[in-house]
Order: C-alpha cells, then structure tokens, then sequence
C-alpha cells in the first residue's frame, strides 16, 4: 500500500546517479512541487546527483526569459506570478551543475536551463523520437530487451549520423542498426529505471490515481509498470486525497499496487493542467465549448499558411497538427465551420475537437476521445493517419527538414520522426524566412520588408525529416506564405507562388539551393489573401 509523505521526505529517496523517469506533455502531468523539493535538496546537501532524467514529451512552458509565446497568456490564479516562464523540467537546472549528467528526451527546448548546461557541456543531452521512448517503456515494463523500428532511419537518430547525441558530451551508444528478414531496422535498447516521478489529480487512500482535471492521459501507467519491474520507487504528486474505494474503478488511470510513495499537494502553482490553463474544464472532457467562443486567428501570414494547409484536407481524413504554426490549422477549420467534417488530433492522444496551440499545445478544446500517447503512437507507426502538418525549422534542396537543433538551440524532434515516418501525407509549413515585414488582406502578397533568417538552406544543420528516405508513395509539401514546394523524384519542386510576389526577387533569391520549377507552375489561390475567406468548403470535399 503507497505511503504518503511530502514533497521534501520524496527528493531524499533518491539516490546518487539515478536513473528518473517523467511524463506529462507540457505542465499536465508534470510534478511540480517534487522537482522543486528534489532542486532544493541538492542546493542544501549536494543529494541527489548525478541523475539521469528520460522523458518523451517536452516538460515546461515556453515562457521563461520572454523568449517564446506563452509569457504573457500565463496568469497564476490568485494574481501575478513571478515565476511563471521557469516551471517543468527546467527546475532541476537550476539547481546548477551537479545534479543531473544525463538528459535523454523526444523534446528539451522548453527546460532552458538544463539546456543551458547542456550547450555549456555540463550534462550530457540525448534526443531520440517521442513514441519510440513512449512505447520503449512498455517494452521495459514487459522484461523484453528493446524496441525495434524503421522510426528515425536517415535522421540523426541513427547512429551512422549523429546516434542522437546532441552535444559533444554525449557518449553513450542508444541506438543501434540490426537487420531482421532481411531488411534494416533501428534497436532501441531497454534500460532499467530507477525512480518515476509522476502526476495525477486524485489518489484514494489505497495510492490509486485518477487523472480526473488532467487535460491528457499520459504514459504514466508504463512509466510506473516499467519502474516497478526495474526494481525502482513510484512517487506521484496529486492535488486531491479521496478516502479508498470511492474512485470509479474506470477512472483510475494508475492502480494503488504500482505506486510506493503519495504527495498531496494542493499549491495551485503545483497543479497546471497545461503551460497556459491552470484548468480548462472543456481540454479534460467536463463541458463542451461552442466553438464560436474559440478566438479566430488574426489576418496575417500564419494565418495564409494555415488556410493553405486545409485546402490539402479531405472529407473523412484523420490529421495529425504538430506544434506552432501547424496547430493553428484547426483554428482555420473551425472557423470555416467545418471542423465536424476531419478528425483532428494530435500525438498526445487527443482525437476530434479542436487542438489548441502554444501555450496548451497537446490539449484540445471538445475531443470526441482521450486515447494514451501508446496508443496514439500506434495509430501514428501503423500508418493509420491520412496527413500530417508539422512545423519548419530550416529546410535544404534534397528536402531535408530540422527542426531538432537551430545552431546552438535545442530542442528535439517531438514526434516529428515517429509522425513523418508513416503517415502518407507529409504537410511542412512555416514561413519562407524568418521575421520579414508583408502586407496581405487585399488576395495579394506584398513583402515590404524581407526578413533576416534563412529558412530555406543550402543544407539543414541537423535532419529531423531525411528527404531522401520518403517513400515514392508519400505526398510531402513545403507550404508557405508566398511559395509552396513539393518532393518530386527526390527534389524540391517549386508547385505555387503566392499572388503579388516576385518569383525571382520574393522566393528564389531568399532560398539556399536551386529547385525544380514546375513548367506549369501554378498561382495559389487569392481567397487565402483577403480577410475573408469562405472558400475551404470547395477543396474538404
């Protein structure tokens, strides 16, 4: 039966060189109050240290030094927050160097200051693909020795690129290359875990959690499965005590008999359902939002992006939307009044409803369900979306696509490798370059000012997506605000420009590499350019 401490008695249980896993997409899930105690006890004792965190989701808020969106939505309940920006994982960066050597995730971009020792070689920093390390807890919960996988063949994942190292500390050897009936494959090994930090809203006097207000239901489930048969400690923090055998059976998410240690911690600020919501009742399944109470996006370039993106929609189709840019896509939908017509979701198990953005990437306003991100991730490897749209960080002319490591920024592929490598319909979109000046509205592009980031290179600092490796069958568009490009035979075919703009001057004089222009090349289409559009019913066919 789970004993039930604080948060300080918790960060005192873990030993020296731990391995700890965590889950949780964002802040739902995320055990605030026991990385901070875990943070404070190593400042006071120097214990524990030498840890080694794995986790798949990205675990913060984007917030922090003003850098990202989010900072200026997230409000504390009861009044200003100063902290707000430093909360998820990168608590235990700012415990300094020491406590954590190794960082293994899917997404590090939102724990600036782990990142931050991870650029100044003080911790070593690891990336491998979100369901790998999803359904790799699984494996471990079931003894077997790994996971094997065509997800991240050519990408740096693979050991014959970069192995998923993503600095120079980093060492270990995480992923190998087998063959099996003859074709190759990609081993993740299993590893022994140690402690499980988790999660849930409610536990009963027995340790079982129920994630009623939580808006996903993460892995925590294997997470704790796998710890236990590792021989490790499962500590979850919850908001709510309840007395034994009041929980709905269906609603415990992790039975009592998996878990060791309880914390209730009933601090607001310990206790986010997402980075931006301390608890939307419609993202947990309470209540269903009219959709007309879901703010449209303002007329802009993201917002052109977007509209081009549905046009590529069909009746019937189950979308996947990546995080920024791509997750807007919905709003374009809803707004056109056919969200009813696609199934929207996104890889934390969201399905139906409209997927929000930043700063609650990963919840969704009404889902029609709540699967686990395991179950999510199946769906994902199985081949059984119909499209994709997901982000841009830097593209070059074999189709290449990074999102995982900007110069000396991290920040992990998410499930960006898991989701490019199945679905048949492969959607890229961000802008042309970064931070230029347009003007738009009129169904034209005018771009006023150009903008000082290369988006389009000679050649990708880091391959997220390997051009090159796309099957024959898989459809992939770069879309943009003034051009769209499609992998044809391997290349980077210039398909659509946007009305208004210049081909040489506007696109092919801001691009790296030189692309195949199609001979019928083809205008997009204007409606997309005026403040009001109405015209996405005629291609959602």
């Amino acid at each position: 039966m789970a004993e039930f401490i604080t948060s300080a008695k918790a960060a005192e249980l873990i030993p020296d060189g731990a391995t700890v896993a965590l889950c949780g997409m964002g802040l739902s899930g995320w055990a605030e109050g026991l990385a901070c105690a875990i943070r404070d006890h190593f400042k006071e004792t120097g214990h524990p240290r030498d840890l080694h965190l794995k986790q798949a989701s990205a675990l913060g808020d984007w917030g922090y030094g003003n850098q990202f969106i989010g900072w200026d939505r997230v409000k504390r309940p009861d009044g200003p927050d100063k902290e707000h920006g430093a909360r998820g994982a990168t608590r235990f960066g700012e415990a300094g160097e020491g406590l954590v050597k190794k960082w293994t995730s899917a997404h590090v971009g939102s724990a600036f200051t782990l990142c931050d020792l991870a650029r100044a070689e003080k911790l070593e920093s690891y990336c491998l693909p979100q369901g790998v390390i999803i359904n790799l807890w699984r494996e471990i919960a079931a003894g077997r020795p790994g996971l094997i996988t065509k997800t991240g063949l050519g990408t740096f994942v693979d050991p014959r690129v970069e192995g998923g190292r993503m600095n120079k500390s980093a060492k270990d050897e995480l992923v190998k290359v087998v063959e099996f009936n003859g074709e190759e494959y990609l081993f993740y090994p299993s590893f022994k875990v140690d402690v499980a930090l988790l999660r849930g809203t409610i536990a009963d006097e027995n340790g079982n959690i129920s994630f009623e207000h939580e808006s996903v239901i993460n892995e925590g489930f294997s997470v704790a499965n796998a710890t236990k048969n590792s021989g490790g400690i499962v500590i979850v923090q919850v908001e709510y005590l309840a007395k034994k055998e009041t929980l709905n059976p269906k609603d415990v998410k992790i039975p009592g008999a998996l878990v060791d240690y309880v914390v209730v911690n009933d601090d607001p600020m310990a206790n986010w359902q997402t980075e931006g919501k301390f608890w939307e009742p419609s993202f947990s399944g309470h209540i269903k939002r009219p959709l007309t109470s879901i703010e449209p996006l303002p007329m802009d370039e993201r917002k052109i992006i977007c509209r081009r993106c549905a046009m590529e929609l069909k009746k019937g189709d189950i979308i996947n939307l990546g995080v920024g840019m791509p997750a807007d896509t919905a709003k374009v939908v809803a707004e056109e009044g056919l969200i009813d017509l696609v199934t929207m979701s996104t890889e934390s198990g969201m399905v139906g409803g409209v997927p929000s953005a930043l700063p609650s990437f990963g919840s969704a306003y009404n889902p029609e369900a709540i699967i686990t991100p395991n179950d999510m991730f199946d769906l994902i490897s199985g081949g059984g979306l119909d499209m994709t749209c997901l982000g841009i960080g830097e593209v070059d002319g074999d189709g290449n696509n990074n999102v995982s490591r900007m110069g000396s920024r991290l920040t992990g592929p998410g499930g960006f490798i898991d989701i490019t490598a199945r679905t048949p319909k492969v959607i890229f979109a961000g802008t042309l370059r970064g931070k230029a000046k347009l003007a738009t509205g009129d169904g034209t592009l005018k771009v006023l000012e150009e903008g000082p980031i290369q988006k389009f290179v000679e050649k990708v600092g880091q391959i997220t997506f390997a051009g090159q490796y796309a099957p024959e069958t898989q459809e992939v568009l770069y879309i943009t605000e003034r051009a769209v490009f499609k992998l044809i035979d391997h290349k980077m075919t210039l398909i659509e420009i946007a009305p208004g703009v210049d081909l040489q001057k506007d696109v092919l004089d801001q691009i790296g590499f030189t692309p195949v222009v199609a001979e019928d090349l083809k205008i997009m289409d204007e409606g997309i350019f005026r403040e009001k559009w109405g015209g996405l019913k005629d291609y959602l066919k």
